[in-house]
């Protein structure tokens, strides 16, 4: 087996698409693995991307499982490592990216990193240090309500300052604009004055390929998705058709969400407008325990099968943020997450089960509950449907034949993007 060139470590597993995805656009054949691979890779490619479900969980422990990835990564050969974040920066003043950046810093021996969320192609810019989702501000966005990690706080550098024990600095869009050369003169310049991560400004592809370019000698990248176009170029790749390509598809089709972001609650509610069948989940019925689980499960896969013929089915938990902090009030943040995520991941394998063969899972923790419920362990990376959200293929515990499944993160994707997903799959 040919040696990676280009290691990457998610922090969640629609991030880990989201990333996936930009470096086959930029050709790069590339695996997503579900954790740290315990078995060998089933392609040759050019890069490959672990993804954790580390976002959210205590940072010590996030910190372990990143630095287990990156020795994996380091042993395959990895010239250089890749560690991605949401392109939200979804994180609270105890990590966990300011955390995983330091642990990964010192396994790799290097004094300095960039740090930029950066995405344009989905609306996330960043500007003098301060992240912009679309048109508005970080905490204008509906990022201020987001349930495990509420962002209240644009600036980047005063963010990340407060999550690692480094100084932090800006490499602001005046420098970006310049090119390569000013760039890296200015990192030169920030390593001088003791600064050992530096927040990007990029508010165009333009920057992020300027960008890219500097960052060629870096051992250790930390981004959102964004900064990968800029990546493949260094390592002599071009893009390519044969990059993306996915075995035939096969089987009915399935949604299922547990998203409760606004971009998906306008997708859920598109779907429905459509008069396209979707059965919604009470999370209430759930604290009844393990049976009352069970039985959601079993009548919501009775609903899906009388309409599975026909077209796609939606199974879905979105909540608007009011709605939301009830139940959460009732159950628990915590336990009202993790009750969701394990009932829809009972749902997913269902309709795998019922032969759904093409699934589109909407949210980051739903999406990492589903693919391990399933057993998957890699995914072959596809085409993209929209801005970081690709089609993938990857076999499953329950059937012979490959699941075609898109990992959605929950802020990413048009209003229409659950019924036109399935046009893009071939």
């Amino acid at each position: 087996m040919k040696k990676i060139l280009l290691g990457c470590i998610a922090d969640d597993f629609t991030g880990a698409t989201d990333l996936a995805n930009n470096l086959v656009r930029a050709g790069m054949r590339v695996v997503q693995t579900i954790g740290v691979p315990t078995q060998p890779l089933q392609a040759e490619v050019d890069a490959v991307v672990v993804s954790l479900k580390s976002r959210t969980i205590a940072p010590a422990q996030a910190c372990v499982q990143s630095v287990a990835a990156l020795q994996w990564l380091k042993a395959q050969g990895a010239q250089q490592i890749y560690f991605k974040y949401c392109s939200t920066f979804d994180s609270t003043p105890k990590g966990n990216i300011g955390p995983v950046t330091d642990a990964l810093m010192a396994a790799l021996h290097t004094d300095f990193t960039i740090a930029t969320p950066a995405f344009p192609d989905a609306g996330r810019t960043v500007f003098k240090g301060y992240l912009f989702v679309g048109a508005v501000l970080l905490h204008e966005s509906g990022m201020q309500d987001h349930p495990l990690t509420p962002m209240t706080d644009p600036n980047l550098v005063r963010v990340l300052a407060a999550q690692t024990r480094h100084e932090v600095g800006l490499i602001d869009h005046i420098v970006v604009a310049q090119g390569e050369a000013a760039i890296r003169a200015r990192i030169a310049a920030l390593r001088a004055e003791g600064v050992a991560i530096a927040v990007v400004d990029a508010v165009s592809n333009a920057d992020l390929l300027r960008l890219g370019a500097a960052l060629s000698d870096m051992p250790l990248v930390t981004a959102g998705s964004g900064v990968a176009i800029g990546l493949p170029a260094n390592f002599g790749i071009a893009p390519n058709a044969q990059a993306s390509r996915l075995p035939p598809t096969t089987g009915l089709q399935a949604i299922v969400s547990g998203s409760c972001s606004r971009a998906t609650n306008g997708q859920v509610a598109a779907f429905r407008a459509a008069g396209l069948p979707a059965v919604a989940l009470d999370p209430l019925r759930l604290k009844q325990g393990a049976q009352a689980v069970d039985q959601v499960v079993n009548d919501t896969l009775a609903l899906c099968q009388t309409h599975l013929a026909e077209g796609p089915v939606l199974v879905y938990s979105t909540a608007e943020p009011e709605a939301l902090k009830s139940i959460q009030d009732q159950l628990g943040v915590q336990a009202a997450g993790q009750l969701v995520e394990h009932t829809l991941a009972g749902i997913a394998v269902g309709l795998v089960r019922l032969g759904v063969g093409q699934l589109i899972v909407a949210g980051g923790e739903t999406s990492g509950a589903v693919v391990q419920a399933l057993g998957m362990t890699q995914l072959q990376i596809g085409a993209q449907i929209d801005p970081g959200v690709p089609w993938c293929a990857g076999n499953t515990a329950l059937s012979d034949n490959a699941l075609h499944i898109t990992l959605k993160s929950g802020n990413f994707g048009t209003p229409d993007f659950f019924t036109k997903a399935f046009h893009f799959i071939a």
